[in-house]
């Protein structure tokens, strides 16, 4: 149920006596003990109280007013009762909508409805300063918001874009035997909003290897048939290449990724027929799993079982980055040949947002160009030279060589120099500058890369 605007307002009023509880000069962050980021974070402790501002206010047709750490679980919940989705809804359960707006987000609408923040219509946000500030598109600091992760302060509350949606969503796994073959489509699609005739209302895909991947194209619908259960035995993502067509409810559609984490729960086991038979369905969710990734880090039982079995040691590479589909060809190429990792995660991406070349200055992607995420989530053995991330580094290098660009919310290895270059900090240090004058928050350099 909506909390409506009192609760809202006891939210705020709690998040401004925590600040006004800071030692002077404190460094200002939140007090949260949850994360999906990927790479190091302070330990929780004394900071910005946002426990009262984890909910959705209230739904008006084709608007919501929600608060900026409320979970996409919790606002599709309160907006699927009223028939309608947001724009863009993050594959994982458990990504807030402030954060998605800061720190990006995508899923398979985003070849129509561009990344989270663009069905933004306001928001506040709390400065380094205290000060609340509401602010719009066009806004100095609403455009620079996005990609910011915290350094410019954080979302409290968000006027969103709904829009209708049916019970349904009728799926085609479709084959391509190259990844060459498949870029060309995902560029018509894009372009075109159907495919065989057909309407295409969400898009993504998986490359299993070079010759065979797929794109899954959704189309919203109320016609009624059975439906798959993928949060029980099956695991949503080999029914790519067991099947052509699926039906799933827009509830599941959503959360389709979440149950095995994309394809990383086998990691865990949880995709062993009598593991899974045994693992609670309620914690067949991508929190939990990240949960045990977070003790693995804390003491090292992967690099353990790597030594005890004779393999060299691994590196972590956790990465999502955004390659222009004419060059999407040539990246997967790459990334065989140096990396090796499969299954990857594409997802097709074009700004919402017209008339200007870059419009979002912390995530410069050219407007009116079409891009592919593409996703890959583990371990590579590399040996001995692990602990310098070898294979994280030629993964940004190859990804600026080709015009893409990386998300922030995993480890980063930039020089300061190109960092500002990559994502504008120059532009964002001006803005920082007038929003945090006494430089309370941590600056988005150090936060993600941190003094190497």
């Amino acid at each position: 149920m909506p909390l409506g605007w009192d609760e809202h307002e006891r939210g705020v009023a709690r998040l401004r006596e925590s600040y006004a509880a800071l030692p002077p000069g404190a460094p200002v962050r939140l007090a949260k003990r949850t994360s999906n980021l990927f790479r190091g974070r302070p330990e929780p402790g004394t900071g910005l109280d946002v426990s009262g501002l984890q909910g959705v206010i209230e739904v008006d047709g084709d608007v919501a007013e929600v608060q900026g750490m409320c979970t996409y679980e919790h606002l599709v919940e309160a907006t699927l009762a009223h028939g309608r989705i947001p724009l863009v809804v993050p594959q994982l359960k458990t990504i807030t909508l402030g954060g998605a707006v800061t720190g990006l987000g995508i899923e398979s609408t985003s070849f129509r409805s561009g990344l989270p923040h663009e069905s933004v219509l306001e928001m506040d946000v709390v400065t380094g300063s205290g000060e609340i500030v509401t602010t719009k598109p066009g806004d100095d600091l609403f455009d620079a918001f996005p990609n910011s992760y915290g350094s410019l302060g954080y979302a409290t509350r968000l006027r969103i874009e709904l829009e209708p949606v049916p019970a349904y969503a009728a799926l085609r796994h479709v084959r391509f035997d190259d990844a060459a073959t498949l870029a060309g489509a995902v560029a018509r699609i894009v372009d075109e909003r159907e495919w065989a005739g057909e309407r295409v209302d969400g898009l993504d895909g998986v490359a299993f290897s070079p010759d065979e991947l797929y794109l899954t194209l959704a189309r919203w619908t109320d016609e009624p048939g059975p439906t798959s259960d993928y949060t029980g035995q099956q695991v949503y993502y080999r029914s790519l290449q067991q099947r052509t067509t699926d039906r799933l409810t827009v509830h599941d559609y959503l959360w389709r990724w979440d149950t095995d984490w994309f394809w990383c729960s086998r990691a865990f086991g949880a995709q062993h027929p009598l593991v899974r038979r045994v693992w609670p369905r309620r914690l067949r969710r991508s929190d939990v799993y990240w949960k045990l990734v977070a003790l693995d880090r804390r003491f090292g039982i992967g690099d353990r079982l790597d030594r005890r079995a004779g393999r060299p040691q691994g590196e972590r590479v956790v990465q999502d980055v955004e390659i222009p589909v004419a060059r999407l060809a040539e990246f997967l190429e790459w990334f065989d040949r140096d990396v090796g990792m499969r299954p990857v995660w594409l997802c097709p991406l074009r700004l919402r947002r017209q008339g200007e070349d870059r419009p979002w200055p912390g995530y410069p992607l050219t407007s009116g160009t079409t891009y592919v995420n593409v996703g890959f989530w583990g371990v590579v053995n590399v040996g001995p030279e692990a602990p310098s991330s070898p294979r994280n580094r030629a993964i940004e290098a190859k990804v600026t060589e080709l015009g893409g660009h990386k998300s922030l919310y995993s480890e980063a290895f930039y020089e300061r120099e190109e960092f500002d270059r990559l994502y504008d900090g120059a532009h964002l240090a001006r803005v920082k500058a007038v929003h945090d004058p006494d430089d309370r928050l941590t600056d988005l350099y150090d936060k993600v890369v941190g003094r190497r």
